[in-house]
């Protein structure tokens, strides 16, 4: 590792599944990446430590002891400092429907096992390199009621805080930077979550039900068979 690399600030990556084996095959290789990685077998102990780690990503199993990787990532987007987070599901489970409940609860990325380390270890690098090209963080978004501020990852309506995870707010801003046109789920897809990111289509859906959740669905169009669209004139 060069010295410019290494004085750089290590992003901080968790790790959780109660297979010994995969477990330290992949500490053995983000180490190696340059990442400062921490472990645990169980989603309970995996919250525990992302409390005080603070990981800037947590690869999470789905099926653990204790609390599965599910109700643990839902447990992790509770916590105020790891609602950016990013969260990777890694499982043996390629079923939609526990693809989709792994979206549900806010999952930036899905890999079914076996793992690939070459190809893991390329989406794990993507998922930072986009985090650093992105625009200039200090963009700020005013539509009618609403407040988008890229810079802290905020979005206020009415003056009241809601709260986003960082996939929620990543197509909430994108929508509203090009309000009245027009996106496919494909295209939200590729632009969110990437080319080199395989979600099923029907993420941006639960995407965008939660995002009515939270803001209501005035600004949010649907366009049946078409996309998604964000208009600046809610009804």
């Amino acid at each position: 590792m060069s010295a410019a690399k290494a004085a750089q600030p290590l992003h901080r990556i968790l790790v959780v599944d109660d297979d010994a084996d995969i477990v330290e095959m992949l500490e053995y290789n983000l180490a190696k990446e340059g990442y400062d990685v921490r472990t645990a077998t169980d989603g309970r102990k995996a919250v525990e430590i992302a409390r005080s780690y603070l990981p800037e990503l947590v690869m999470l199993d789905i099926m653990m002891p204790h609390l599965d990787g599910i109700e643990a990532g839902r447990q992790l987007r509770d916590i105020p400092e790891l609602r950016q987070t990013y969260i990777l599901y890694l499982t043996a489970r390629s079923e939609e429907y526990s693809e989709v409940a792994a979206f549900d609860v806010g999952a930036d990325d899905y890999i079914t096992k076996p793992i690939k380390p070459r190809a893991l270890m390329s989406r794990v690098n993507a998922l930072f390199r986009r985090e650093a090209q992105k625009a200039d963080p200090g963009e700020q978004i005013n539509i009618a009621e609403l407040t988008i501020n890229r810079k802290n990852y905020s979005v206020t309506q009415d003056d009241k805080s809601v709260i986003l995870p960082k996939k929620e707010f990543e197509l909430l801003f994108f929508l509203a930077q090009h309000p009245n046109k027009v996106f496919s789920r494909e295209e939200l897809l590729q632009k969110i979550w990437g080319a080199d990111i395989y979600v099923l289509e029907r993420t941006v859906d639960v995407h965008i039900r939660k995002l009515r959740e939270k803001i209501g669905d005035t600004h949010i169009r649907t366009l049946k068979g078409v996309g998604y669209m964000f208009t600046d004139q809610p009804e």
